[in-house]
């Protein structure tokens, strides 16, 4: 099945991943998601990334952020919407 918004995807795997408390996330790789993702490790959201199988196809494990047990982000939104 064809996303038609992968860095949306992205984004709630995040949202869902830090709701639910966990460590990190899997998300199918891309160029854009690994830019995204350089972006929010410089910025101090997330802990890192790194490349690793998902199934037979190239993914990437998020590693998420807390501070005192809370999400290092508190919202994410799309600013500009596919299409």
């Amino acid at each position: 099945m064809a996303l038609t918004d992968p860095l949306g995807d992205m984004l709630t795997r995040i949202r869902n991943g830090q709701q639910a408390k966990k460590d990190s996330v899997m998300s199918p790789a891309s160029k854009l998601r690994a830019r995204v993702l350089d972006v929010l490790q410089r910025e101090g959201y997330i802990r890192g990334y790194s490349e690793e199988a998902l199934g037979a196809h190239p993914g990437l494990r998020i590693e998420l952020k807390y501070f005192e047990g809370q999400p290092a982000i508190k919202h994410v939104a799309r600013v500009s919407k596919p299409g």
